[in-house]
């Protein structure tokens, strides 16, 4: 032993005049201003998206139902679920702050909560009311700090003067380190599952991204939509628009990642990972148009071991995936390939076969077990003002068909488009590849009812189109088409819309008279809806069945007023190439509990 060590507890005597620094009275002593205490929770900023629970290394959080609880209010893109937080497994480490979405939670400084019930340190911050709800101080997530990226990885794509004179597709696909990173950015909280029509189930696909196991992800796919190779490349991603990391940055690219596994698959592997129908059932199903709902219907009820037969007008599959969007956003070789893998499912196709001409419903209806009537939307609909009947006054839908038919259109020099939704930017880019190629000069004016802010159109079509040098005019609504004393159409009158919709909500657009401009086109092209072309049904049938404003009712099951026949789709949806799918879905369901019940009855 040193000398050091004996006499170093007499050191400690000279600490023995200083100003002790204990606390007095410990318990209403504040906190540090960054203290880590009890959680506080924003319910107006939380959507419920569970990334605080997904982080949680302990288990302390778990996420409850709270709709109906006074002060909550749910809204699209909000699961209706708050994180409840276990103070038993609680470590404070604050982790579920850092990755909060939308920075509502956050932890007061408040550290002093006395109770005898255990089970009350168990709550829901922000439901279950504090006396630190209100606290200023406490940990909040510093300015910039973010446990993932807060921008998208970019997808690659053609430059505008490169793409303007063909009509090859302008979007490529991530590498596999593109799409990990970006499948990195994703916390897995699955709030972007509801607002998918079909519910597929996105962060597990995205998590086989991450994970390289593209075989895994594409079963998910299948499983849940048999169209995901056209969905990769032109859904509406609807779960884009409530994914949880566009609170703090871009929303997660849910699209291009479900495009990317189906690129990493040969699609040689497609049917072996899907697996195998299953065994004949001897029930008959016929579907009427080959459209995404029509074949989506014929996918499941195929795999369920039933015998479909399926009906097309046209000399294709794929409806107005084929027919109406242009090879630019969607190739020939994509759509085939998910025709192909629904055939090879059993599928029989009957094409360029019209119903009323080459066989009538009361046929099917004999023939088979169940009728699914999912004809699209085909026939365009006209602004009928004075000139719309001129020969060069177009429906977009109908060039749209000639063009992906291989017709050669000769375009005409200069062009005006009415409408503003996507079928209106489809038409308006084709013709402007179509005067590029001819003409060598764009002449394309695009004109819209609403607001740019209004219109119906992707943003991102909008964006292009612009690139792609249409002008794009707002607030313009039609008057007149044209036509000189030699009945040559010189081109569109607009007024400036004042308003769409009348005090009642109802489509009544007025105009500013003095407003007004004259277009100049050799042709007019009206993208303002579309209708289904219902004559084929016979008037019989028409008149039997319910109708809701020119589109076939059905109830939650897709079934019509004819207890035969089921319909699904755009003539009863909406023109939506994912919302059809999920209908498909809708619809088998409902035919297979009908025809399981038929063989419940016959075996009693």
């Amino acid at each position: 032993m040193s000398v050091r060590d004996v006499l170093s507890p007499f050191a400690a005597w000279k600490h023995l005049f200083r100003d002790p620094v204990s606390i007095k009275d410990p318990f209403n002593r504040e906190a540090s201003e960054r203290y880590r205490g009890f959680h506080q929770n924003d319910i107006e900023k939380c959507i419920g998206c569970g990334t605080c629970e997904a982080i949680c290394q302990n288990g302390a959080i778990d996420m409850l139902p709270v709709s109906g609880v006074d002060g909550v209010q749910t809204r699209p893109g909000d699961s209706g679920l708050r994180p409840r937080i276990d103070y038993g497994r609680c470590c404070w480490c604050a982790l579920c702050v850092d990755v909060c979405m939308t920075g509502s939670l956050s932890m007061s400084n408040a550290y002093k909560w006395v109770e005898a019930d255990p089970d009350k340190f168990r709550y829901i911050p922000g439901v279950d009311k504090k006396h630190w709800d209100d606290y200023e101080h406490g940990y909040r997530r510093p300015e910039g700090h973010r446990l993932n990226a807060p921008e998208r990885i970019e997808m690659p794509e053609l430059e505008p003067g490169e793409r303007i004179d063909s009509f090859a597709e302008i979007v490529g696909g991530y590498s596999v380190e593109q799409a990990r990173l970006e499948a990195d950015r994703c916390v897995t909280c699955g709030i972007c599952v509801a607002t998918c029509p079909t519910h597929m189930p996105i962060p597990e696909y995205i998590s086989a991204v991450r994970d390289g196991d593209y075989e895994a992800g594409l079963k998910l796919l299948y499983d849940s939509n048999p169209f995901s190779q056209i969905c990769g490349k032109i859904c509406t991603r609807r779960c884009e628009t409530t994914c949880a990391a566009s609170h703090e940055g871009d929303p997660i690219a849910i699209r291009w990642l479900k495009r990317h596994i189906t690129e990493q698959v040969p699609f040689e592997r497609y049917r072996a990972i899907i697996g195998e129908p299953a065994a004949a059932t001897g029930h008959s199903v016929a579907i009427v148009g080959a459209g995404p709902a029509g074949m989506t219907t014929a996918f499941d009820l195929a795999r369920l071991g039933h015998k479909v037969h399926v009906y097309e007008a046209q000399s294709h599959a794929g409806g107005m995936t084929r027919y109406g969007i242009p090879e630019y956003r969607l190739p020939f070789d994509t759509i085939q390939r998910e025709i192909d893998l629904i055939v090879s499912m059993g599928v029989e196709m009957h094409y360029n076969t019209r119903i009323g001409a080459d066989i009538s419903m009361a046929q099917l209806q004999q023939d088979h077990d169940a009728v699914v009537l999912s004809i699209g939307l085909w026939l365009g609909r006209s602004t009928r003002v004075p000139g719309s009947d001129h020969r060069n006054v177009y429906k977009a839908v109908d060039l749209l068909r000639r063009i992906r038919d291989g017709e050669q259109l000769q375009a005409p020099k200069s062009m005006v488009v009415i409408g503003g939704g996507n079928v209106a930017m489809d038409i308006a880019r084709s013709m402007a590849r179509l005067q590029q190629q001819q003409h060598g000069q764009i002449a394309i004016t695009l004109t819209a009812l609403e607001d740019k802010s209004h219109f119906l159109a992707d943003p991102v079509e909008i964006k292009e189109s612009i690139e792609e040098q249409v002008t794009i005019l707002d607030s313009r609504g039609p008057q007149e088409c044209m036509v000189d004393d030699q009945d040559n159409l010189l081109g569109l009158r607009t007024w400036r819309v004042h308003s769409i919709f009348d005090e009642n909500g109802r489509f009544a657009p007025s105009y500013d008279d003095g407003d007004e401009m004259v277009h100049e086109g050799e042709w007019v092209v009206e993208a303002i809806g579309q209708m289904s072309d219902v004559a084929i049904l016979g008037d019989e049938l028409t008149e039997k069945l319910d109708w809701n404003r020119g589109r076939i009712q059905v109830d939650e099951d897709g079934r019509t007023s004819e207890s035969w026949l089921w319909s699904a789709g755009d003539m009863v949806r909406g023109p939506d190439v994912v919302h059809a799918v999920a209908d498909g879905h809708r619809t088998a369901r409902s035919i297979h509990a009908h025809l399981s019940a038929l063989d419940k009855q016959e075996n009693a």
